[in-house]
Order: structure tokens, then C-alpha cells, then sequence
């Protein structure tokens, strides 16, 4: 007896066989309508601008919460808002440099103190005071008998006692020794010896010490103290102090430089320090003429009376330049303009048949509460200058 090549297959399995295949139909017939639907052309209705945004009309009443403002051209001040670093005035500000060498013996000021020019900041123990001292007594003794022997020379030669050849060396021996000694005295003060020294070198009398002492150059405060006892000096390199005038400072004013057209040497400045203190006033002194490389920005010097002591050194603060020279520009209140989804300025426009519409404006400076409009606006429109928030409110809805 043959037996049979092919088996029978179950019912169950052809049905399930058959299910999975309808179920694989269906999903490449769908996959295939979907692949279909993105070959065709975008629906026009994509991307497109929304629809301009109709006009406003209100009852009697809601116009009575509304002010107008006819739009017309006024003068303004341009205006420049920028960031400022306090600085010294260098002008009214030196760093003391020590004059001779030798050890520091005592120091008389600390950071903060306030001093008068010739005030004794440091004493220096320096050989140097010792030596210009002594070159000045020689000096002051060589001038005095060069001019003795040239003034006897100048009477000698009227009565033939000596020629006329020695009567001048004589003379300019005499002029020689006191050019030296007018030098030892220009070392002398170059030193910061005080006067009453001086004239006390001048009487023959001896000096007190022989140390030197560091003078204040200017009077001011005394903002950096660089040195400390026991420290050794080197003439005309190490640094001692800074002295400062703080009653008047500079501010150093950080301008884009679009924005240095409208900025002009005499403009008025506004300082504020975020503080409680009212703002300060100052003038521009200085435009730089060079611009940071790290910042891109300009240095704008704007000095500053400080008498106030509010402004320090590297304070950061707020500064509103204000040009000197008024402009024209058609001026609208700074509540007028409101701005849309988009962020874009506009304003509401009244129209001949009652309604309002939506303007949109390009802004310029702000002028006290008030801001130029550069594009968008005519002179005698009509615009909301109160109340455009509810205007806007109905318009949304």
C-alpha cells in the first residue's frame, strides 16, 4: 500500500494561515495610501500669514474708557542706555614712586586716610637723602666762593690788578658753580625734602636725621598703601601709594559703536548705581577712538562730581547719555504702544468710521515718557494712548 506524498492540514491552521495573510494585506494597503498621501503637493493652506486682525468697533459707553492722542512731530533728545565702570580721575589721581633707596623705617597713612599735599606718607632710611644733602652743602660753598672771587676779579681789573681774560674765567667759574649748586637743590626736591630742611642746609645748620621721607605729591585720599616697614626701596621703581582725589571720578561708559553717532563730547550723563541714592549727573569728556577687541564696544568717558562719595573704583553702574542737540520726530506716548503675539510693536489707529485698527510701528529713542516713531504712523492719526489693553482684549476674541 502507497502512502500519500502530501499530509492533510488542519482546518484551524489554513484559517489561521489565511488570517495573518488578510491582516498583511491590509497593512501594506494602508502603508501604501499613506505613502501616496505624502508624494502630493503641500496643502496650500501651510505656513500661509495668518489673517490680518479686524478692526475694533465699541458702544458709546467702552469709548468713554479709551484716550486719544493726535500723533504730531515734537523735539526730543536722543538718548544712549550703556553699562560704566567707575575709575579715578587721572587727572586727580598719581601713584607715588619712591625717590631714593633704602629700607622703609615707618609707614604715617593707611588705605582710606585723607592727605595734604607735602603730608609725610613713609620714612626711608636712604643714603641717598644723606648724599644729595652733602652734594647741596658743597654745592651752596663752591657757588659762594666762585662768585666772592668773581666779583673781586670784575673790581681788580678796573684798577689793571689782573687781565681781562682772568676777570672772566673768573665770572664764568662764578655762573658754573651756581648752576651746580641750583642742581643739588632741584635733587633736594626732587627727594621731597621740605622746605624748612632746605633752608636750614642754606643757614649752615645740620639736619635732624639723615633719612628721607615720602611726601604726598597731591592732596587726596590715600586708596593704595603698595609697602611695608622694613622694606627695601628702589629710587624711581617701586611704587608706594596712590593717591586719589575722590571728589571726582570718571565712569567709563560701554557704547555700541552704531550707537556713537548720537553720543557727542558736552553731552549730559545720568549715573545710576542700582542703589537708593538719586541718580547722578556728569559730563562726556572723551570718546575713545578705538574698540575693545574682547567687547566690541567703545569707551565713553563721562566725568563725574563725587563729592557724594557714592562712586567707587570698578563700581558697575547704569549710565543714560543725553545728547545736547534736540531732534525732530513724530512722538507718541510710551503707553500707546503695545506688541502682538510676535512680539512687534504697534499701536490702535482711529479710523473715519469709528472702529480700530492695528498698526504696526518702528520705534525709536525714548524721549521722557514719550518714544519716536520712525515708520508706521502719520502726523494727525489718531492712536490709543490709554486703554489699548482692553482694545486689544476685544480684538482677541
Amino acid at each position: 500500500m502507497k502512502s500519500n506524498t502530501h499530509r492533510a492540514i488542519p482546518v484551524s491552521a489554513r484559517v489561521g494561515r489565511w488570517s495573518r495573510m488578510l491582516a498583511l494585506a491590509m497593512l501594506a494597503a494602508s502603508t501604501g495610501a499613506l505613502l501616496a498621501g505624502c508624494s502630493h503637493a503641500p496643502d496650500d493652506t501651510a505656513g500661509a500669514a495668518p489673517p490680518a486682525a479686524r478692526n475694533v468697533t465699541l458702544t458709546a459707553a467702552q469709548r468713554q474708557h479709551l484716550r486719544l492722542q493726535t500723533v504730531a512731530p515734537g523735539a526730543f533728545h536722543t538718548r544712549v542706555q550703556a553699562t560704566g565702570r567707575v575709575d579715578f580721575d587721572n587727572e586727580r589721581a598719581t601713584s607715588v614712586v619712591a625717590p631714593f633707596t633704602g629700607p622703609v623705617t615707618r609707614l604715617l597713612v593707611a588705605p582710606g586716610d585723607t592727605v595734604t599735599k607735602g603730608q609725610v606718607l613713609a620714612t626711608v632710611d636712604s643714603s641717598d637723602f644723606a648724599a644729595a644733602i652733602g652734594a647741596y652743602r658743597k654745592a651752596l660753598v663752591a657757588a659762594h666762593n666762585a662768585r666772592r672771587i668773581a666779583d673781586m676779579d670784575a673790581d681788580l681789573v678796573k684798577h689793571d690788578g689782573v687781565s681781562a681774560r682772568e676777570a672772566a674765567q673768573a665770572s664764568t667759574d662764578a655762573a658754573s658753580a651756581e648752576a651746580d649748586r641750583d642742581a643739588a637743590l632741584q635733587a633736594l626736591r626732587a627727594l621731597g625734602v621740605d622746605a624748612g630742611t632746605i633752608q636750614a642746609i642754606e643757614s649752615g645748620h645740620s639736619v635732624a636725621h639723615a633719612g628721607g621721607a615720602i611726601r604726598a605729591p597731591i592732596a587726596g585720599t590715600v586708596v593704595e598703601r603698595l609697602i611695608t616697614p622694613g622694606q627695601l626701596l628702589q629710587a624711581g621703581s617701586t611704587a608706594c601709594f596712590t593717591v586719589a582725589d575722590l571728589s571726582h571720578m570718571w565712569v567709563m561708559a560701554q557704547v555700541a559703536p552704531a550707537e556713537l553717532a548720537a553720543v557727542h563730547v558736552g553731552d549730559r550723563a545720568q549715573i545710576n548705581t542700582g542703589a537708593d541714592a538719586a541718580p547722578i549727573t556728569g559730563t562726556v569728556t572723551n570718546i575713545g577712538g578705538v574698540v575693545n577687541g574682547d567687547t566690541g564696544l567703545v569707551d565713553v568717558r563721562v566725568a563725574v562730581d563725587n563729592r557724594t562719595g557714592l562712586l567707587r573704583k570698578q563700581m558697575l553702574v547704569e549710565v543714560t547719555l543725553r545728547a545736547q542737540q534736540a531732534s525732530q520726530a513724530l512722538l507718541v506716548p510710551s503707553s500707546a504702544v503695545l506688541r502682538d503675539d510676535e512680539n512687534l510693536p504697534f499701536v490702535y489707529v482711529a479710523q473715519a468710521d469709528g472702529s480700530f485698527a492695528r498698526q504696526h510701528v518702528t520705534l525709536g529713542d525714548r524721549s521722557g515718557d514719550n518714544v519716536a516713531i520712525r515708520d508706521g504712523l502719520k502726523a494727525g492719526q489718531q492712536v490709543v494712548t490709554d486703554g489699548g489693553i482692553f482694545v486689544q482684549f476685544l480684538q482677541s476674541q
